[in-house]
């Protein structure tokens, strides 16, 4: 078994960036993971009393599919987000000034029109929170040979960008990962609690790159395999370095 890519997807419900390698720190968010959100609409997220919210009270391909079709690269550096759409800068902005943002709310708002429910607003995560869909998302795994299985099933390529995962292993049996919660993979030079598997919803259904909505993954899963799970969900217990390639491993429980 080897981990095969890394992403990560510093504002939620935008293009994933791959990485080629990720430095973990124990009881930490994956780096660079989900740190903006963009609200549409108040949602009553307080940063001085970070909660977790429900995905639906921010702009996510469960509902706005067409951000799919929209490449954003991050610059953690600058702080600077650009979008551009069929290979053409459409909107730049960095996100920490007011201009900036100002800058993505309102091509975001022009580009999504009737699907915007109120002002959007670009969140920035506080200190020790993400914008993650679940609480127990600090980091998350999908298995190549269950996408593989997903793709038989469907009579058609399912792309494994669908399942927004941080990090992707190859090499185990399908559906593998159903075994795992309650036990520990070591990765590289880090060690990950599974904590449960990852539900799915409509998101799935929109073709990275194009925005398009062509199949129901959902259906898919409870047709052919009896629940609607792909992936787990993780918590770093020894920090490290992970790359593409390293080995992974399985522990009986977690120690």
């Amino acid at each position: 078994m080897r981990l095969a890519a890394l992403y990560r997807y510093p504002v939620k419900g935008l293009s994933p960036e791959p990485l080629d390698a990720a430095d973990l720190k124990t009881d930490a968010y994956f780096p660079g993971d989900r740190l903006f959100a963009l609200e549409n609409g108040p949602s009553g997220f307080d940063p001085a009393a970070p909660a977790h919210q429900p995905k639906i009270k921010f702009l996510m391909l469960m509902r706005n599919g067409a951000l799919a079709g929209l490449a954003t690269r991050y610059n953690e550096t600058a702080g600077v987000l650009t979008i551009s759409q069929d290979g053409r800068e459409v909107a730049q902005g960095n996100l920490r000034s007011a201009e900036g943002r100002g800058a993505i709310e309102a091509f975001l708002t022009g580009f999504l029109g009737a699907e915007i429910r109120g002002p959007v607003r670009l969140l920035a995560a506080p200190d020790g929170f993400r914008f993650t869909d679940s609480k127990s998302g600090f980091v998350s795994l999908v298995n190549l040979s269950s996408v593989a299985a997903i793709s038989e099933a469907q009579k058609a390529a399912v792309d494994p960008l669908r399942f927004r995962a941080n990090l992707y292993m190859a090499g185990m049996a399908p559906w593998a990962e159903a075994a795992l919660p309650g036990r520990t993979l070591t990765i590289g030079g880090v060690r990950l609690e599974i904590l449960k598997m990852t539900d799915r919803c409509a998101a799935t259904g929109v073709e990275p790159g194009t925005g398009r909505r062509d199949m129901d993954l959902v259906q898919t899963l409870r047709d052919n395999f009896g629940h609607i799970d792909c992936g787990v969900y993780a918590r770093v217990i020894e920090g490290g370095r992970i790359a593409a390639g390293d080995a992974v491993s399985v522990a009986a429980s977690v120690c």
